[in-house]
């Protein structure tokens, strides 16, 4: 049985191609309008990406997440949210696969997480409640935090 800590060819492909999707989820971070925090989200399935998604209004909503004292709107939808939602609207299907995002999944979207077939989370910055890693932890999840993407 091998090392996991070990260096090999194939760990350090996947470990680069990790910061390079999670790289792509803080570009895609770049695209919300949210004041308070931007967030992205990159789904990855059979080495393609079959959804992307940030923080925001539903379409057709104005853009401003925020209301008049800086609050976050109620129907404000979650990056991996929008991520999974996009993946509903096509053939395709998340079974399997890889959520990279730039901020660990609340208890409400880790639900969704799970029941969408994602099977593995590489996340960035740990969000305030730790709820949503520790139910997709005991739900079998594997998980990775790698804090900088550039390193």
């Amino acid at each position: 049985m091998q090392n996991s800590n070990e260096t090999t060819p194939d760990n350090a492909k996947k470990d680069r191609y990790d910061k390079a999707y999670l790289r792509l989820a803080t570009e895609w971070a770049k695209l919300s309008h949210c004041k308070r925090k931007q967030v992205g989200a990159i789904i990855v399935k059979d080495s393609t990406i079959i959804a992307d998604g940030f923080n925001g209004t539903p379409t057709g909503f104005e853009n401003e997440c925020e209301d008049e004292e800086g609050n976050t709107k109620w129907y404000v939808l979650h990056a991996e949210a929008n991520a999974i939602l996009k993946v509903a609207r096509t053939t395709n299907n998340a079974y399997g696969a890889t959520l990279y995002l730039t901020h660990s999944p609340c208890k409400d979207c880790s639900k969704l997480v799970l029941q969408a077939g994602i099977k593995r989370l590489v996340y960035m910055e740990a969000y305030k409640d730790r709820s949503g890693l520790d139910f997709l932890e005991k739900a079998g999840l594997k998980i990775q935090q790698i804090a900088d993407p550039t390193a």
